[in-house]
């Protein structure tokens, strides 16, 4: 399937954090918001994250707003500790500023973890919560001493020599199931991104394990997991609806790290049925 055209760049400076952010939106500016929050990886970024679902959500009457977060895409990428509370704070702000009450929260991967983080200290201000192959449901040490992918996308420092396009292309396939989702225009628009990454996004990046925390969320939660995920291990499914008073995972065999995109279609029209309050025929792990 061919991509939709990217949305036309916006930026917004936070005051607070010092940084600019980059952000794409569609749909109606009074529409009821749903904010995407990407994964984390070697020029990661918002729209490739989310281009396959973006305009799904818009046309179903949702404003969609995906911010890159810093470090990643085309956002700032500052010399510092890259913390969930950074993460949270400059989410929050970036939700201050668009004059955001209240939004629902989409995130995969590290963006997962960020959206646990941003409900667990905003809780009045997240609705919904939905979360694929999330982040922060594990000792830092398991993924990057367990998950095959996470010690492939770290074991070439960035600005080496050796992070190739093709070694890019390497890491980058096994995070799906299906390579053939990892295609010469991802690689080529990661690869841009990736020459402008500081190396301390990876280097100085800290994610606790939010699990004891769980049992505090109090919106519903609905969550996707792949059985193939190569970086985030599919027992998070059962952290999620096992903590949480109101989770639902849907969990797929032929899948990896990337539902949104392996599954667009499935994953598409179970979050706007969940995001409208109907319940999912989902697998719950």
């Amino acid at each position: 399937m061919k991509p939709p055209a990217k949305p036309a760049s916006q930026f917004l400076q936070l005051p607070h954090n010092k940084m600019r952010i980059h952000y794409s939106e569609l749909g109606s500016a009074t529409a009821s918001p749903v904010i995407f929050l990407q994964g984390s990886g070697p020029g990661a970024s918002g729209w490739l994250n989310f281009r396959y679902n973006a305009q799904y959500f818009a046309d179903q009457g949702f404003r969609v707003i995906i911010p890159d977060l810093p470090g990643f895409g085309d956002s700032d990428k500052p010399d510092l500790d890259y913390t969930l509370d950074y993460f949270v704070g400059v989410v929050t702000e970036f939700a201050d500023l668009l004059d955001l009450g209240q939004f629902a929260l989409v995130g995969n991967s590290l963006g997962g973890a960020v959206s646990l983080g941003l409900t667990l200290a905003q809780p009045q201000r997240v609705t919904h919560l939905i979360l694929m192959g999330c982040g922060g449901l594990e000792d830092q040490i398991t993924y990057f001493q367990k998950m095959p992918g996470i010690q492939a996308m770290t074991k070439v420092p960035l600005g080496s020599p050796d992070f190739t396009p093709a070694y890019l292309k390497q890491v980058l396939q096994l995070i799906v199931h299906d390579p053939k989702h990892i295609t010469d225009e991802l690689i080529t628009e990661r690869f841009r991104i990736l020459q402008t990454q500081n190396p301390a996004v990876f280097k100085r990046m800290v994610i606790p394990n939010i699990t004891a925390r769980l049992g505090e969320i109090r919106c519903p939660v609905l969550g996707f997991w792949g059985a193939q995920d190569r970086f985030c291990p599919i027992s998070g499914a059962e952290t999620l609806v096992t903590h949480c008073p109101d989770a639902q995972v849907i969990t797929l065999s032929q899948c990896g790290h990337w539902v949104m995109i392996e599954h667009a279609d499935l994953f598409n029209q179970r979050c706007v049925e969940f995001l409208r309050g109907k319940k999912t025929q989902g697998q719950a792990a």
